[in-house]
């Protein structure tokens, strides 16, 4: 994982959010990240240190004169080894203090002498948040390259509603993630992520559909992010939340993510058809609710587009995608039938894996696949997490597009 052996230095200030930096402090060490806290003098009368030093083992910086070890000044020695810093939450003192160069705290004083990226997540009330000077303070921050996640839209502590509300846990991870992905080993590269399974419409109330949560799905568009790329991800309805940091488009039927991908093809370097596409859809659409009678019912079908028989038809016209990935869900004769799919539609890899086990495929966290690559042996991985093969993926992605481009 991306976050793993990360150093992260993590920022915490006087406003009443900061009760939610302990939390996030969780996350992070949990990911296997070490990490640093700075706390301001404010901060404190909010929360103390202690739960800090408890989830990190590690000392808690709030004196701008403390000295870590000999000689070795905070601000410079925290500064020096932050891979990211962060700063949740982010008050519009300290946006200003920051903003304007002025360094009267070992907070303000190590962002001043750091050359880690900066990640913000703005939290206040919804009238500071508008005044011209914090909107001034967060685009010159902005222009310096620092990255403002929020504010969010909610309940404020004023008892308000507004625009001030520190955004959630996961959308700060997910920032602190991409901005250590960005100088990845997909760094700059435009990438394509179709997920979930498509709903083909019977009548107004009812489709037809199949088992794919979109979790897989998801997982690449998150490792694919990490590794640098510029993600979008073609989504069928599913119940799970958005991804953080790429662009989301939502596409119910197979027509419909056969034009989202087809309208992104020429764009697109890397091409991740993680979904699960229907092969057929009801011949005709009921306007009304088809009602129950005393005999069954038959359903004539239709074929629907191939997805990837056109992206490899607009490929054969020297179009992008530069590699297209497929994947293969088969519950018999997996490896014979993943190959067919993959001399068939040219891929230039496709993943393999056996639906029919209880501890793989739809409906659940885990996934036991096989890598198949023109010219390689297949590579079979063990059991693991889908975000564990969703990295793997991601690397031998990687690896194919040096080879083919440098």
């Amino acid at each position: 994982m991306i976050l793993r052996g990360a150093n992260i230095v993590l920022g915490v200030t006087g406003g009443i959010a900061c009760y939610k930096a302990v939390e996030l402090c969780s996350r992070l060490v949990q990911a296997g990240a070490v990490v640093d806290v700075i706390m301001t003098e404010a901060a404190t009368r909010f929360v103390t240190p202690l739960p800090f030093q408890t989830l990190t083992a590690r000392p808690v910086s709030v004196d701008q004169f403390h000295l870590l070890r000999d000689m070795d000044m905070a601000h410079i020695s925290l500064g020096k080894k932050a891979q990211v810093l962060v700063i949740a939450p982010a008050t519009a003192n300290t946006m200003a203090k920051i903003a304007h160069g002025v360094a009267d705290n070992l907070l303000t004083t190590t962002v001043l002498s750091s050359t880690a990226p900066l990640v913000i997540a703005p939290a206040m009330d919804a009238d500071m948040w508008a005044h011209p000077a914090t909107l001034a303070n967060a685009e010159t921050l902005r222009q310096r390259g620092a990255v403002l996640v929020g504010p969010g839209q909610g309940r404020l502590a004023s008892g308000r509603v507004g625009l001030g509300r520190l955004v959630s846990l996961d959308e700060i991870v997910a920032a602190v993630r991409s901005t250590l992905g960005r100088n990845g080993p997909l760094a700059g590269l435009r990438v394509v992520v179709t997920a979930g399974g498509t709903q083909e419409p019977l009548d107004p109330v009812r489709h037809i559909t199949n088992r794919s949560s979109g979790r897989m799905g998801y997982a690449v568009a998150e490792a694919a992010r990490d590794a640098g790329a510029l993600v979008t991800l073609i989504s069928a309805p599913t119940g799970l939340s958005r991804v953080h940091g790429v662009e989301q488009v939502s596409a119910r039927t197979a027509s419909d993510m056969h034009t989202a991908v087809l309208e992104r093809a020429a764009a697109t370097d890397v091409l991740i058809m993680a979904a699960a596409v229907a092969d057929y859809r009801p011949a005709q659409v009921s306007d009304q609710k088809i009602k129950k009678g005393a005999d069954g019912l038959t359903l004539p079908l239709e074929r629907t587009v191939d997805i990837l028989l056109a992206v490899a038809g607009a490929r054969v016209a020297s179009e992008r995608p530069g590699l297209v990935v497929g994947f293969a869900a088969e519950t018999e004769n997996l490896l014979a039938n993943a190959h067919d799919k993959l001399t068939r539609k040219r891929l230039d890899m496709i993943v393999a894996n056996d639906v029919s086990s209880s501890d793989s495929g739809f409906e659940v966290e885990s996934n036991r696949v096989t890598l198949l690559a023109p010219g390689r042996a297949p590579e079979e991985l063990p059991l693991m997490s889908k975000a564990e093969v969703a990295e793997h993926l991601v690397v031998r992605i990687a690896e194919l597009w040096r080879a083919r481009y440098g």
